[in-house]
């Protein structure tokens, strides 16, 4: 398997099982309905959890356009490779969605609430006021670039044990069920511009009934934000790391 591939195949899991727990609260007539934020962020958290554990040996499970680009603004990855790697993450995502759509088929119809549905492929915020929208989704995603450095560092493995391979999956799906509890709540936390733009395509292009708008005029929040997040975790990362060793 390629690191393509590998990236199209993580990131379609992570939303397979990450919109897959949202729409089982969210959609009418469920088995999960109305089951809360708590089973949806562990959700996500097992779903990141998964995802990782199925590709970081082929392709370093990025599985998300800002921890590429944070990767490769620190050295740690080709600048050449970045679309390649974005592209395969955007296409994931979208089949992710469209796996989600046709695993609820019948409950689209049964949701009268054009918000849930939307709800359940791209996040909406609570408030919409796009400034703080912004600067959640960058604070969100610097605390999860910074905690997946922090973890890969050497310094922090334990030599010849594989205590990083059998663990450190699993220790990023708990940053994302830690920033889905503390900081989720205004924006729903995407903190992954593919995890949100391609299921976000998919809504604009599936055939859901009484679906509604896709809000594109909030689209670049979860997109730009992250990045900027991300970019900004790489240098908090490189302070203080760079502080430790000296």
């Amino acid at each position: 398997m390629t690191p393509f591939l590998a990236e199209v195949i993580g990131t379609l899991i992570l939303v397979l099982l990450g919109d897959g727990v949202v729409a089982n609260v969210v959609l009418g007539k469920t088995k999960g309905n109305n089951g809360g934020w708590i089973v949806i962020t562990a959700g996500w958290a097992f779903a990141v959890t998964i995802a990782v554990y199925c590709t970081s040996a082929i392709s370093g499970a990025h599985l998300n356009p800002a921890v590429t680009v944070a990767m490769a603004s620190l050295g740690k990855f080709d600048w050449a490779l970045v679309p390649g790697y974005i592209a395969a993450q955007m296409i994931g995502a979208f089949l992710g969605a469209v796996l989600v759509w046709l695993s609820y088929l019948p409950h689209w119809k049964e949701t009268a609430d054009k918000g849930a549905k939307l709800g359940t492929f791209a996040t909406i915020p609570a408030i919409r006021h796009p400034v703080s929208n912004l600067i959640c989704e960058a604070i969100g995603t610097a605390m999860l670039v910074l905690g997946i450095l922090t973890i890969i560092t050497p310094e922090n493995l334990v030599p010849d044990t594989g205590f990083d391979k059998a663990f450190s999956p699993a220790l990023v799906g708990l940053i994302v069920w830690s920033i889905g509890l503390s900081l989720g709540g205004p924006t729903g936390y995407a903190i992954n511009p593919a995890r949100d733009l391609g299921p976000r395509i998919a809504h604009a292009l599936l055939p859901i009934p009484g679906k509604g708008g896709s809000d594109w005029g909030y689209a670049w929040v979860p997109v730009v934000g992250p990045i900027i997040g991300g970019l900004v975790g790489a240098f908090l990362y490189k302070m203080l790391w760079n502080a430790a060793v000296m």
